[in-house]
């Protein structure tokens, strides 16, 4: 199982351009809907922690979902397998970048991929909010985050504490209006 585990891997790893948040909808398809080692829960769940953890997001994934799998040597199992392939693309990559660094159907080629790649990153982005319970009535929470974030310069901590705090107190008053009915 750990040599199946590895060798997803290494396919994901291989065949996804644009960094751990573009590797999510692969991921989710090989772990959850293929081979039925997670549910959506558990994949959604190890998704978030994985956020959380400091590191290469999709590396964070992959050894958590290992460790979730097969313990200590599943997690290294997939921290290496999904680094592998990138690691050694890098390296060929840095060795012949100067002779094709210019040509033009290279830039033509990295043009062409930068649409699919945001796709990439905003399919689960939507998953994850439909799971989230985003709906019409918070749809805005996000919005509003980012445009302080990018807009206004504000720190991504002060927004994270402030919107833990507003969700924290939005909990404590639903819970007292429930109690006086």
């Amino acid at each position: 199982m750990l040599w199946k585990f590895f060798l997803t891997c290494c396919k994901i790893g291989a065949f996804t351009l644009g960094g751990g948040y573009a590797m999510i909808p692969a991921m989710e398809h090989e772990f959850v809907t293929r081979n039925g080692w997670l549910d959506k829960q558990e994949f959604l769940d190890i998704m978030v922690v994985a956020q959380t953890t400091p590191g290469i997001f999709s590396v964070d994934m992959a050894s958590h979902i290992g460790y979730k799998l097969r313990g200590v040597w599943g997690g290294i199992v997939g921290a290496l397998g999904i680094a592998l392939p990138s690691i050694a693309a890098i390296t060929l990559i840095a060795m012949f970048f100067r002779s094709f660094k210019d040509n033009v159907w290279v830039e033509k080629f990295f043009r062409g991929v930068r649409p699919a790649v945001v796709a990439l990153i905003a399919a689960p982005c939507f998953k994850l909010a439909k799971s989230a319970g985003l709906n019409r009535y918070n749809f805005w929470i996000p919005i509003v985050s980012a445009l302080l974030i990018w807009l206004l310069g504000v720190s991504p901590v002060l927004v994270i504490i402030i919107a833990g705090a507003g969700g924290y107190l939005y909990g404590r008053h639903e819970r007292k209006k429930e109690g006086t009915k």
